[in-house]
């Protein structure tokens, strides 16, 4: 499989700034799940928000420190809570005083849907979730978080995971895990919903970016074409999972093995998470039927 983003080697715990105001701190946790690295960044000059302490690694932590060099930190902003994002809060927050802001808890804003699934065992793939993720600080949609010289506008963006937020500064946009440009987002139920997902990027094109600093790789320089480009990559997804159940009734798993021929085996699992996801999704728009209880292993049927 081809590098995404050969150009893109930060060093990790090295600080770069990456616009007028922003840093960014490589953690040191690369993975397929999370490609280079969980990106932190600090924004401010004399007053800080961190967005997205990372994972709980005491190197990482050292790294924050040293970059925020004795500055006062007012904020600690947290896109959601999985594993590679959010458990160092606690400790950043212990070390700074800066309360931790997100939208709720691991749990929050699921949808109905997700909910239910999660009610009748489901439980999460891919990254992990930080279920110990408790925010000082609850932002609803279009609440503003401000400091010495920045204002950071929260916009939930449910898809990725029920309490995922964006934030916007001016018109730049912390992304989280929502848009990268390396790969298109996990989506996997009930921690993601794909049809809170396709909102939540029908949202954000409504708004002109500049650039988008996601939570994994590069910024995405051209905002509107990356947005459409992964709008169209989900219509394609969703087309070929109808057309393979032209050949009978299948579950995610055998269903992604079919789609996603130049995956490597490693990240099947994930993919077949996708897949269901799309396959609740097209369950709520009545394109296709379970044939048991909605869960991963069910075999779905075409409409």
């Amino acid at each position: 499989m081809s590098d995404p983003q050969p150009e893109f080697r930060p060093v990790p715990g090295t600080p770069e700034t990456v616009a007028p105001g922003i840093v960014r701190v490589l953690a040191p946790n690369p993975s397929p799940m999370t490609f280079r690295g969980t990106n932190t960044y600090l924004v401010g000059e004399a007053d800080l928000c961190v967005i997205d302490p990372g994972p709980d690694d005491p190197i990482h932590l050292r790294a924050l420190l040293d970059a925020i060099g004795g500055r006062r930190v007012s904020a600690i902003a947290v896109t959601h809570a999985h594993v590679d994002h959010a458990p160092l809060a606690e400790a950043l927050s212990a070390l700074t005083g800066a309360p931790v802001a997100g939208f709720g808890t691991a749990r929050a804003g699921r949808s109905a849907a997700m909910t239910q699934l999660a009610e009748s065992g489901l439980v999460g793939g891919g990254e992990g979730v930080d279920h110990a993720f408790r925010p000082d600080q609850t932002l609803a949609d279009g609440e503003t978080l401000s400091g010495g010289d920045w204002s950071l506008r929260a916009i939930h963006t449910p898809g990725h995971m029920g309490n995922h937020l964006c934030f916007a500064l001016g018109d730049r946009l912390f992304s989280g895990d929502l848009v990268m440009g390396w790969a298109s987002s996990l989506v996997s139920p009930p921690d993601g919903d794909l049809t809170d997902f396709m909102a939540s990027l029908a949202r954000l094109q409504e708004e002109t970016w500049q650039s988008l600093l996601p939570g994994h790789g590069a910024p995405v320089s051209d905002p509107a074409t990356r947005l459409a480009d992964l709008v169209a990559h989900r219509r394609a997804r969703e087309a070929a999972i109808l057309d393979a159940l032209e050949d009978g009734p299948a579950d995610p798993a055998t269903l992604a093995a079919r789609i996603y021929t130049d995956t490597p085996a490693p990240l099947l699992p994930a993919a077949a998470r996708n897949v269901l996801a799309h396959l609740v999704d097209l369950v709520g728009k009545d394109r296709v039927t379970p044939l048991s209880e909605l869960s991963p292993q069910a075999r779905f049927a075409r409409r």
